[in-house]
């Protein structure tokens, strides 16, 4: 499994993924195509590491942890494939909610695990200092809270939308919607983020 999930990771970084609807490609995997498995998958890896990263970007050692909850995603969307039953739902809604499982699991662990304190240089390193790391990851850690009271379906769309950079089309087809009511979700989504943001700046003055 880990050895096929690995291959899955590799073509999705060389980009070697056709683009073909992954419905189609799910349909011929539960068939027994290897080909239209191996694409389905590398896509879905790719998928998951991209939502992955949007969702842990402020924790530390974020990269890694969307690796391993892509990884997650790939093994849990391939022992559920030969389940799969098409209901007229797109299967990236089928990959997106097991991706949001696996994500809040990674989270949690990073949330908990201790950060690695690094060696002391030997020269002084002229890259972006403690304070503006500390910052950035203050402002990163605001949004996600901010985030996090928007109700799920909002937060979902906005980071798939932003974050992610899907079209409103892609989004729709991963969350089952229409791309109109993805852009009117978007929409209220991002006015109450800005009344939340006028209402924190207003109770610090």
């Amino acid at each position: 499994m880990s050895s096929r999930v690995t291959l899955y990771q590799s073509q999705a970084i060389d980009g070697q993924i056709a683009q073909v609807p992954l419905g189609d490609l799910a349909a011929a995997a539960r068939e027994g195509d290897q080909a239209a498995t191996d694409q389905l998958m590398g896509a879905v890896h790719q998928l998951a590491v991209r939502y992955a990263r949007a969702r842990l970007g402020a924790f530390a050692g974020a990269a890694d942890a969307a690796q391993d909850a892509a990884q997650e995603v790939c093994v849990a969307v391939l022992t559920a494939l030969p389940r799969y039953a098409d209901r007229g739902v797109p299967f990236e809604a089928f990959v997106y909610r097991i991706a949001s499982h696996k994500v809040a699991d990674v989270q949690r662990g990073v949330m908990r695990r201790p950060v690695p304190t690094e060696e002391v240089p030997d020269s002084v390193d002229g890259s972006v200092g403690p304070e503006e790391h500390v910052l950035r990851n203050d402002q990163a850690a605001q949004v996600w809270s901010l985030m996090d009271k928007l109700s799920p379906q909002h937060r979902e769309i906005l980071t798939l939308r932003i974050a992610v950079g899907m079209s409103a089309e892609e989004t729709a087809q991963a969350l089952g919607m229409t791309a109109g009511a993805v852009r009117v979700a978007q929409h209220r989504a991002l006015g109450r983020l800005r009344d939340m943001v006028k209402a924190g700046a207003e109770g610090l003055s």
